[in-house]
């Protein structure tokens, strides 16, 4: 019988209505109570580090969940963790980096409504976290969630209240729960040996979203303030001119302090491809501005967070085109 760490971090599935609207309150004990059924497939630990709604997840807890993965990963099979919504694909997307060809599966899964809501999907999605989570078959990072299994690094919430909340962009799910089995559609080939893990994030990583008329002069900011710049273009990718080539200048001269500049699109499927249209063409008289091209932009965000903790100039740049678990291509 498998032995899997359960590692609660509150969210919706944990969250009781108070006063001030749905928060998390509920233990991992209490979590577990709802699923007795997947005692006859597993046994099961459980810990909480923290018991938070997910818009306050980042980094720091990122961190701690792989400290904690990685002090007991000789001890059990496999991990579960219960997660908020709303920032899971960046967990999930920053896992994958942060705990490379791991050979054992780390499962992240919640729910769209509390596990003592009546009609909660907090159950099937529990048990079938725990399910996948004690296949033989099932390693790496993955989102269990609405009876699909999503690679890290390609899901994406793409509804705010239905339960099918993720979708896995650009590239199929990996599996799908029936009847308490995963049915694989692409089952890969499992890593061997131990998996690397890391310990540090630049959290000085920006999200530039453009929009229609944006001033160039947000780079007053970005000059001092960002070591990694991520920008959401419009459609296949491309930056305005607007008359006064203000943008090109202004990256070109963010790019030769040393920093990182990644392009990718708003679009949120089939990526970007600069080399299309003119305004993105000109990009690269501004230096060496990396394409994200089919990633989510949770992947892209989290990855070069990792790159940029220890490397810089060619590395980084061969290691943001380097694939890890389906995040480009």
């Amino acid at each position: 019988m498998k032995h899997i760490l359960m590692i609660a971090t509150g969210g919706t599935i944990a969250s009781k209505e108070t006063e001030e609207g749905l928060a998390p309150m509920l233990s991992s004990q209490e979590l577990l109570d709802c699923v007795p059924e997947i005692g006859s497939v597993c046994r099961v630990d459980a810990v909480q580090p923290f018991n938070l709604d997910s818009t306050n997840v980042y980094a720091r807890h990122w961190l701690e969940l792989v400290r904690i993965v990685e002090e007991n990963y000789r001890k059990y099979d496999g991990f579960v963790i219960t997660h908020g919504t709303d920032t899971m694909a960046y967990t999930a997307a920053a896992l994958s980096y942060l705990i490379q060809n791991s050979r054992k599966p780390i499962v992240l899964t919640g729910s769209q409504r509390s596990a003592y809501s009546r009609d909660t999907d907090a159950r099937r999605n529990l048990a079938d976290a725990f399910l996948f989570c004690a296949d033989e078959r099932a390693y790496g990072v993955r989102i269990v969630f609405n009876g699909e299994v999503i690679l890290g690094t390609r899901a994406k919430k793409t509804r705010t209240r239905s339960f099918n909340a993720f979708s896995s962009i650009d590239f199929p799910a990996i599996a799908v729960m029936r009847e308490g089995m995963p049915f694989y559609y692409i089952e890969g080939q499992k890593p061997t040996g131990d998996p690397a893990f890391y310990h540090a994030l630049n959290e000085n990583v920006f999200v530039l979203k453009m929009i229609p008329g944006l001033k160039a002069d947000i780079f007053d900011y970005l000059d001092d303030h960002c070591d990694g710049l991520v920008i959401e273009s419009f459609g296949a990718g491309g930056l305005p001119n607007y008359e006064d080539n203000a943008f090109f200048d202004r990256l070109a001269r963010f790019l030769s302090r040393g920093k990182t500049a990644v392009l990718t699109t708003q679009v949120e499927r089939e990526g970007s491809a600069l080399d299309k249209y003119a305004v993105g063409r000109r990009l690269h008289a501004c230096g060496k501005v990396l394409e994200a091209r089919c990633m989510t932009l949770e992947a892209t965000v989290t990855k070069l967070m990792w790159i940029l903790a220890f490397a810089r100039g060619q590395q980084a740049e061969s290691l943001f085109d380097t694939p890890v678990e389906h995040d480009i291509f």
